[in-house]
């Protein structure tokens, strides 16, 4: 097993749990300036029998990701994912990530698919470099104003 460098604290990621809610009302309120979850919404995926909640723990709350499923789809979509500002930079992300995608396939999904926002560039190198294409846009997407890429990914056993 790979050594952990010293500045990077070990990450663990678990479902979310109701317990939690506070800590992601925050974390929503720290990472996204626009397009922020309500609390009530929240709520709701941390619920929802179409939903996987994970939470990657670290030095307090280090990110979260939220994976939809449709009944009889095999397609996962990648709803949102989150790391918190302390966190940045330390794997979060991919951790995250990864555990999304072997939980779709482990609920039969083959493929994942995203939005991101078109200046999110970090989060677009990301997903590129985790192998996903681009495959469209949603224009005005965004709160803002701002165009959504849609990315996905055949997700394969054993990744």
């Amino acid at each position: 097993m790979a050594s952990r460098p010293a500045h990077s604290p070990p990450v663990r990621v678990r479902a979310a749990k109701a317990r939690d809610l506070d800590a992601l009302v925050e974390l929503e309120s720290q990472v996204f300036a626009t397009d922020r979850l309500s609390r009530r919404s929240l709520r709701r995926f941390l619920t929802s029998p179409s939903a996987l909640f994970l939470v990657a723990e670290g030095v307090g709350l280090a990110g979260t990701a939220i994976v939809l499923f449709r009944p009889g789809s095999a397609v996962a979509r990648l709803y949102s994912i989150a790391v918190a500002p302390h966190m940045s930079g330390k794997g979060v992300a991919k951790r995250l990530l990864r555990a999304a995608e072997r939980s779709a396939r482990q609920r039969g999904c083959d493929t994942m698919r995203l939005e991101v926002h078109e200046t999110n560039h970090a989060a677009i190198a990301r997903y590129r470099k985790q192998g996903y294409e681009e495959f469209g846009r949603h224009r005005r997407y965004y709160d803002d104003g701002g165009d959504a890429l849609r990315f996905h990914k055949k997700l394969v056993r054993g990744q």
